[in-house]
C-alpha cells in the first residue's frame, strides 16, 4: 500500500498510523453506496482533521493513490454538500470482491497450510468506530460491503504481536536474541518500524545497550517480549530515515536471478521483484527475479502454490519441490 509499505529496494517497511488512517478511508468509501464528498471524508477520518487544507489535500490524494496502486477502484463523481456541488468517491462491491476461485484439493492443501496469518483485533476496533462516526454524520452505509476488508498481515513469528504493539504505542521492549551463531543476549530496544523482507519479519530499532540501530529477525527472539518503559517514551525518526536506516541494515542486493512462470493475474510480490517480465505459455508470463538465498526465493514461490513455477536455477527449482512436497505430506496427515 504505497506509503503503508513503503518499499525501499526489497523491504516493506509498516507505518501503523497510515494502515488506520488508509483502513478508515478503504471503510468509509466502501460502506457507503452513494459518492462521499471530500470535505465529509475529512470529517469523518481523524488524522484529516487536524490538518492544514493542502496538508489534507496532499494526504488524501497520496492514500487514493496508495489504495489504487494495491488494485481498489475508486469512483469519482459529483455531489451535493453545504460546500455546494464538488467532488465525491466511492469504492463499488462488485469492482472490491474477488470473483469466486475454484481450487484443486492438492491446490487448497498447499495455500491451507501455507496461509498462517495474524490478525489484528486493533483494526478490527478501528473498523467498528469508523462505521459509528459515519452514521454519526449522517451517511447511509452497508456493513455487508465490509465481508471482505479482513486486516491480515502473514506472520507466524510468536514475537509479531507484542512487537507490532510496541511499535504502534512507542514502548520501549526486551527480550532474549539469539544470533545466527547461535550466541544469545538480552536486548532493549526502542521499535521503530515492523519490516518485511524476502518473506521473513525484521523489528528496525534503536538498541539501548549498543547506543545504536539494529536490525533484529523476529524468528530468532526467544520467549516473551516484555515492555522495558512507558508507551510514547521516545520519538521515532521520520519515515525518510528510517527507510535509509533500514536499507544500510540489510545485506547487499541478490547478484544471480531465477526465471519463473507465473499465472497471469497472480504472484504480485515476485512480479514487484522481477527485472522482466515476457508473455509465456496461454495463461503465464515468464519473470527474470534476482535473488540472493536460494532458500529464502524457494520459500516465497513456494507460498504462492500452484501459481509459481521455479524453471531456473536447477537448485532453486529442486527447493520448491521438495518444500511443495513436505506440505503436501503434512497436510495430508
Amino acid at each position: 500500500m504505497a506509503d503503508l509499505l513503503v518499499r525501499p529496494d526489497e523491504e516493506h517497511l509498516v507505518a501503523p498510523r497510515t494502515t488506520e488512517r488508509l483502513m478508515n478511508l478503504l471503510i468509509a468509501l466502501l460502506v457507503t453506496p452513494t459518492y462521499l464528498p471530500k470535505s465529509r471524508i475529512r470529517e469523518i477520518i481523524e488524522p484529516y482533521r487536524g490538518q492544514s487544507d493542502a496538508a489534507f489535500d496532499r494526504m488524501f490524494e497520496r492514500d487514493k493513490d496508495a489504495l489504487r496502486t494495491i488494485g481498489i477502484r475508486i469512483e469519482v463523481g459529483e455531489t451535493e454538500s453545504y460546500h455546494g456541488v464538488e467532488p465525491g468517491y466511492r469504492i463499488r462491491r462488485e469492482d472490491f470482491e474477488l470473483p469466486p476461485i475454484d481450487l484443486e484439493p492438492a491446490e487448497a492443501a498447499v495455500i491451507g497450510v501455507a496461509a498462517r496469518v495474524w490478525q489484528s483485533a486493533r483494526l478490527g476496533d478501528a473498523t467498528a468506530v469508523a462505521l459509528r462516526k459515519l452514521v454519526a454524520a449522517g451517511v447511509p452505509v452497508d456493513p455487508e460491503a465490509l465481508s471482505g476488508v479482513e486486516p491480515r498481515l502473514a506472520a507466524s513469528e510468536p514475537a509479531f504481536e507484542a512487537v507490532w504493539d510496541a511499535v504502534v504505542t512507542r514502548t520501549p521492549v526486551t527480550f532474549l536474541y539469539e544470533r545466527a551463531d547461535g550466541a544469545r543476549a538480552q536486548r532493549i530496544v526502542e521499535p521503530w518500524r515492523v519490516v518485511s523482507w524476502h518473506g521473513r519479519w525484521y523489528l528496525v530499532g534503536y538498541d539501548r545497550d549498543r547506543a545504536d540501530h539494529r536490525l533484529f529477525r523476529l524468528s530468532r527472539v526467544v520467549g516473551d517480549v516484555e515492555a522495558a518503559g512507558a508507551p510514547m517514551e521516545f520519538d521515532v525518526p521520520d519515515d525518510a530515515d528510517v527507510r535509509e536506516i533500514a536499507a544500510s541494515l540489510f545485506p547487499a542486493p541478490p547478484v544471480s536471478d531465477a526465471v519463473v512462470h507465473v499465472r497471469k493475474g497472480r504472484g504480485l510480490g515476485l512480479r514487484r521483484r522481477a527485472t522482466t517480465q515476457e508473455p509465456g505459455d496461454e495463461g503465464w508470463d515468464v519473470i527474470r527475479v534476482p535473488y540472493g538465498s536460494v532458500g529464502e526465493l524457494a520459500s516465497d514461490i513456494a507460498s504462492y502454490g500452484p501459481d509459481a513455477v521455479a524453471v531456473s536455477p536447477p537448485d532453486l527449482r529442486d527447493e520448491v519441490r521438495d518444500r511443495l512436497a513436505r506440505v503436501l505430506e503434512v497436510s495430508s496427515r
